[in-house]
């Protein structure tokens, strides 16, 4: 027996909303045929996907390996039918597009992804950088648009945004952590462990926030500007992290695993957007990429 592309989509949906519910209601069907295809699925590859629990689905190491090769399969559907659907686009031109870090592999790649398909006689040019400096450069007409955090966002006179998604803090343990077990962890807990701290974007700066409603800050055992190392770092146990959500991932690359707990309190959250000049007319290619990054952001709403 082979798997279907609907078997994958239900997949895939699953995984990423973390519930068998969910899943079933962004296609409008019954839970039992999202609980049918995944089972198919795992028969099907000889390995569980999910870990069943009373809370929903915990994602798999195998199963968080296939989800990679499951959205590339269903990519490349997509693009199949992109071809024979539309026509060729008859407008090319150029996008200049800037990114700070942080969402450079967590928003951006999709949306840029589409956009390529969409639009595939656009020349775009890119450039990572910090906010501030982002900023600058479409005030002065540099950039046509940005794909950057826009929570602490300085010039709004000057600039025009649309939120993308909103993602809130999370602390990430490794397992076996004395945190591990509570759905939920107050911030008066976090006292004297040891920090990992992502010193990228604005989450330096947020995450001090946070911890200065502690009176005594956590010690910081770690101050890194790769995510990856601090996946790493709190799987083997080096100390904890509070980062935004979006770019939780289950797995450190060694294949250790990470736990992901809520905390309690009133939090600051990020939201990630699109910016572009204010007060002008966007050119064409600007249009359309601000659409599709709109319709990106619905599409993962539903």
């Amino acid at each position: 027996m082979s798997f279907t592309i609907r078997q994958l989509q239900y997949f895939v949906a699953a995984a990423e909303r973390s519930s068998i519910s969910k899943a079933a209601q962004s296609f409008n069907i019954s839970q039992s045929s999202v609980t049918e295809a995944i089972k198919e699925l795992e028969s099907d590859l000889g390995v569980p996907l999910f870990e069943r629990h009373s809370r929903g689905l915990t994602i798999t190491h195998k199963g968080h390996q296939f989800l990679r090769h499951a959205t590339s399969i269903l990519a490349s559907v997509s693009n199949a039918r992109r071809a024979f659907a539309e026509p060729p686009d008859a407008a090319p031109g150029r996008l200049h597009l800037g990114v700070t870090s942080l969402v450079a592999g967590y928003v951006l790649s999709d949306i840029l992804a589409r956009y390529r398909r969409a639009y595939p006689g656009v020349e775009v040019s890119a450039i990572e950088d910090s906010g501030e400096y982002l900023e600058h450069l479409l005030i002065g007409g540099e950039l046509d648009v940005a794909v950057m955090v826009v929570s602490n966002l300085r010039d709004t006179m000057a600039l025009q945004s649309e939120i993308l998604e909103v993602s809130p803090y999370r602390l990430w343990l490794p397992i076996g952590h004395r945190l591990e077990t509570p759905d939920s962890v107050a911030l008066a807990d976090l006292k004297g462990e040891p920090l990992i701290m992502l010193t990228v974007d604005e989450i330096e700066e947020a995450t001090g926030k946070l911890l200065g409603v502690l009176g005594s800050r956590p010690p910081v055992a770690f101050r890194t500007r790769s995510v990856e190392a601090v996946r790493s770092l709190v799987a083997t146990g080096a100390g904890v992290a509070i980062l935004p959500d979006l770019v939780y991932r289950p797995w450190s690359l060694e294949g250790d695993r990470i736990e992901s707990r809520d905390i309690g309190g009133t939090l600051p959250v990020v939201q990630v957007g699109i910016v572009w000049r204010r007060g002008s007319v966007p050119k064409p290619t600007t249009a359309n990429f601000i659409e599709l990054a709109k319709a990106q952001r619905m599409l993962r709403n539903r």
